[in-house]
This record gives structure tokens, sequence and C-alpha cells, in this order.
């Protein structure tokens, strides 16, 4: 797998980080309430699913490219 540029690991640690504070206020709690290391795994949890719908959107551009739209 390569590696993604700087800019972008960043801008999409940004949104993570925006994205577990959301889930962690519908939660009803606050960040003091967790350890670093469960604040980590949050935003982990995040930036692979921020990853993954990048990745899911560019397969699917991907395909209407190529005229494969409706049969995936």
């Amino acid at each position: 797998m390569f590696k993604l540029p700087k800019k972008i690991r960043m801008a999409i640690r940004e949104k993570a980080i925006q994205k577990a504070k959301t889930r962690i206020m519908i939660a009803g709690r606050t960040a003091e309430s967790f350890t670093a290391e469960e604040l980590e795994v949050i935003v982990r949890e995040e930036e692979d699913n921020i990853k993954s719908n990048y990745k899911e959107k560019g397969l699917l551009g991907l395909a209407a490219l190529l005229g494969l739209g409706w049969w995936i």
C-alpha cells in the first residue's frame, strides 16, 4: 500500500478528530472521561472510516467512468 502525502494525512486526522468529538458528545460524555489511549482508538476508528469511505467513492467513480454503474 502506498503512503498518503502528509497534507492529506493531516486533513484526514483533523476530520477524524472532529467526528470523534461529535461521537463523544452524542454519547453524553466528555473527552476528559477517556484515557489518552481510548481517545486515540476513537480517532483511529474515525480515520479508518473516512479512508474506507474515500476508497469506496473512488471505486464507484472508477466504475462510473468505465460505464459499469448499475451492474456493480
